[in-house]
């Protein structure tokens, strides 16, 4: 898996959810996807599908990094109430994903910030695609 591919399919994969578009994320996701959020972690396409009917968070990402497999992305959360539509929260955070040799999202987290997921994902600035040094 190279280091380009790995971030094309975070890319779709982030894409997919913020769609709500529930075919292409379970395509873009392995079966057995490890989900890890404030509250733990937890496995499975129906899990996965299961937290993204109740989150209410769209990403946009800010700024990416990536190495081989791994994959963290600098982000915008916005959280929407799923009845109105109406804004219930916005901040900063960072996503980390593991993608497969299949080309699929093994593991996705969230953390409170970029040092957080860089540090989980074992990456640095200079993982970011034009960063030199």
């Amino acid at each position: 898996m190279t280091t380009s591919m790995s971030l094309r399919v975070a890319q779709a994969w982030q894409d997919a959810a913020n769609a709500q578009d529930i075919p292409r994320l379970l395509e873009l996701s392995a079966p057995d996807i490890e989900i890890i959020g404030p509250r733990g972690s937890g496995f499975g396409h129906q899990l996965l599908k299961d937290w993204l009917a109740r989150a209410g968070l769209t990403l946009t990402t800010q700024r990416a990094f990536a190495r081989g497999q791994m994959v963290a992305l600098e982000q915008t959360g916005v959280w929407r109430d799923l009845a109105t539509g109406a804004i219930t929260g916005e901040r900063a955070l960072a996503s980390t994903f593991r993608v497969n040799d299949h080309q699929q999202v093994a593991a996705f987290a969230r953390y409170d910030s970029l040092a957080e997921a860089l540090a989980a994902a074992s990456l640095a600035e200079r993982d970011e695609p034009g960063a030199s040094g």
